[in-house]
């Protein structure tokens, strides 16, 4: 199923991410964290004897991938103050090697050979797999390998590490100081913290004036790439996935060309808000609009403006939020107008499909029943079946509604849209 949460920063308002806890080690029926940090510990020896083992990444790999690979070289700096090594070939005593099945050519020869098992890793979402392995390679006397089934799942497993040896997500953010180390031993044995139940996890930047504003211009300019870049890898520190951004006067795509392709270069899915459809931030409107937010009367206007975003969210992974409310987010009309409503989807839904050149369906789409919406959904409206349900909750804290216990399933599922201001 499709769920996403979402979460806020700095007085903004709340979405939060359905989040495992801290990594753990699972080795028949006994539980144990996955670092240590005592002399002589059995396992793979991180950082001993003032070294720290090598380090590999295919050069083919994805760049988000080879991106968070340099969080980790990092991270491990902080804790022990040395920096590992990067190495061309796989060499070295030992070796660190992370990458994506199918992207490392390395990870693919020891899945040929037999000497790392992917069963049940390969072919699933968002999945990794931590394993110290003997003897990879000639020379090399033993290799941590971190395998992803595709690229989040490589980025969370490098997180992963980063976690257990004790830098926090919340580093940057909120200065969580990291405990020096002078040893660090990865336990031996298999890990894997399986797909994430819910698929889109993620924040939503809103009711960002004027604290997070300000703090934003002041020290990077505004909602730019250079302070998307920590939203960013906080979301997957989090190993969350998804993120709606900053739209107070902001819109995330037109203020700096750089934030989407960048967000598409970490590996962070990019929405907009419950009232703003197919990828057009609210103050886009103002901007580039022309005559009155209202599709019974400007909707050839509408579906140009409407018709650029699509365009302009080209192959960028994203999840597009279809329906309308009035400007402003404001209730598009007095009473429940099913059939107008109706109208919008299914013309949205087209042009998605014009645009993108294949099947509505094939794009990622959200629904958001925020306050009167879920009027026209409780009377009677329905959109397509592979169009996640985002379930909210009344600005107060508590959830209006919930699926029926015997509702049919439904391919797009069903999330929660949780405020907290």
């Amino acid at each position: 199923m499709h769920y996403f949460l979402k979460y806020g920063l700095l007085s903004c308002a709340v979405i939060l991410v359905q989040h495992s806890a801290g990594a753990q080690i699972i080795s028949g029926t006994t539980v144990r964290h996955l670092a240590t940090f005592k002399t002589g510990s059995p396992g793979f020896e991180l950082v001993a004897n003032g070294k720290a083992a090598s380090f590999y990444i295919d050069p083919q790999e994805d760049p988000g991938v080879r991106r968070a690979g340099e969080d980790l070289r990092t991270d491990i700096h902080q804790v022990s103050s040395i920096r590992p090594a990067i190495t061309q070939v796989p060499k070295g005593k030992h070796l660190i090697l992370a990458g994506t099945i199918g992207k490392s050519k390395l990870i693919d020869q020891l899945i040929k050979s037999g000497k790392l098992n992917v069963t049940g890793i390969a072919g699933t979402w968002e999945n990794h797999l931590i394993q110290t392995i003997r003897n990879p390679f000639p020379g090399v006397l033993d290799a941590l390998v971190i395998v992803g089934s595709d690229k989040r799942g490589t980025i969370y497993g490098m997180y992963t590490i980063s976690s257990e040896i004790g830098v926090s997500p919340w580093y940057w953010w909120a200065d969580v100081p990291v405990a020096k180390q002078k040893h660090i031993y990865i336990q031996p044995g298999r890990f894997s913290q399986g797909s994430p139940a819910v698929k889109y996890r993620g924040i939503f930047l809103n009711d960002e004036a004027p604290a997070l504003a300000g703090w934003a211009k002041a020290r990077y300019g505004g909602f730019n790439h250079k302070f998307y870049a920590k939203v960013f890898e906080l979301i997957l520190r989090l190993k969350g996935n998804y993120l709606w951004p900053a739209m107070w006067g902001n819109a995330f795509y037109a203020d700096d060309p750089e934030n989407a392709s960048l967000a598409n270069t970490y590996g962070v899915v990019i929405g907009t808000s419950h009232h703003e459809p197919l990828m057009r931030a609210h103050d886009e409107w103002r901007r580039f609009g022309k005559g009155p937010w209202n599709y019974n009367t400007n909707p050839a206007e509408l579906q140009r403006f409407w018709k650029e975003g699509i365009s302009r969210m080209g192959k960028n992974e994203s999840l597009v939020t279809i329906g309308m409310r009035g400007d402003g987010d404001e209730p598009m009309s007095e009473g429940s107008n099913i059939s107008l409503l109706e109208k919008i989807v299914s013309d949205q839904r087209q042009i998605i499909q014009n645009v993108t050149g294949k099947d509505a369906a094939k794009t990622p789409q959200v629904w958001a029943l925020y306050k009167e919406v879920q009027d026209y959904y409780d009377k009677g409206m329905r959109v397509p079946d592979d169009v996640t349900l985002l379930l909210c909750d009344d600005n107060w804290g508590n959830i209006r509604k919930l699926p029926a216990l015997n509702a049919k399933p439904r391919s797009g599922g069903y999330g929660i849209y949780y405020f907290f201001d």
